[in-house]
């Protein structure tokens, strides 16, 4: 006799995205907080939010805005919502970015296991790219980072300052690699860094990860996530996204 009983379907694990978006953005140059500047006529946070939702995986996004603007950004999403099926929630920042972070983690539901945290300043990542880093993540690793190998031949200086920097040694640029975001973690082991490492500056969250002595893995990244910093950035942003709604009515 054969059976034909089903298996129930497997429950894949609920995934948030952690947008700090609090930074002033002064490297490019006055005006309104850099996740607010406009890119193609929208905000470049509402393209981010956008990057996020638009991946299959991802239930809800959470905005960490600047204190001062944190009404402001909620109206501007409301103007600009989400999927259906995605929730958006926004919340005050900190001082700092990593502060930021925990402020965004401290939202999230319970049934939430996995979290992106993405920069608002990456508004362009595709979402092939934000996919493989959660799927990364559901195949067991507990921080995943995208990333790019790095072209440019990479000088270390003697950090003692001044004009002419003397170069102390030349790595071999075949191992190192330029790291972009959404960054992706099981929830338990970024809090835990989080909670741990409080006091520790890091410019990233996997490296807060790295210092709990767990392993951090990479995964593709793409040259369209590329962080906006300079007016330059804006520029060439401005021209990928014309190109997008050309080619794919983005």
């Amino acid at each position: 006799m054969t059976d034909t009983t089903l298996e129930p379907p497997t429950r894949l694990p609920r995934t948030a995205a952690v947008i700090p978006a609090a930074g002033s953005g002064v490297r490019l140059g006055p005006g309104a907080p850099k996740a607010l500047r406009p890119l193609g006529g929208t905000p470049m946070l509402v393209h981010a939010v956008r990057a996020m939702a638009r991946a299959r995986a991802v239930a809800l996004v959470v905005v960490v805005a600047p204190p001062a603007e944190a009404a402001a950004v909620r109206s501007l999403l409301d103007e600009h919502p989400p999927p259906h099926a995605v929730e958006q929630v926004v919340v005050a920042g900190g001082a700092t970015r990593q502060e930021s972070v925990r402020l965004g983690l401290a939202v999230l539901p319970r049934d939430i296991e996995i979290v992106l945290v993405h920069d608002a300043a990456r508004p362009l990542v595709p979402v092939d790219t934000v996919d493989a880093v959660v799927a990364a993540v559901r195949a067991g690793a507990p921080a995943v980072v995208p990333a790019l190998p790095v072209t440019d031949t990479v000088k270390q200086v003697d950090a003692g300052g001044g004009e002419t920097e003397p170069v102390v040694a030349t790595p071999d640029r075949s191992l190192l690699r330029a790291v972009q975001t959404p960054q992706g973690f099981d929830r338990d082991t970024l809090v835990e860094a989080h909670d741990k490492l409080a006091a520790d500056a890091a410019t990233d969250d996997a490296g807060l990860v790295e210092r709990l002595g767990l392993p951090v893995v990479l995964v593709p990244g793409h040259e369209e996530a590329f962080k906006i910093t300079r007016p330059l950035d804006l520029v060439l942003a401005e021209a990928v996204l014309a190109r997008r709604r050309l080619n794919d009515g983005f």
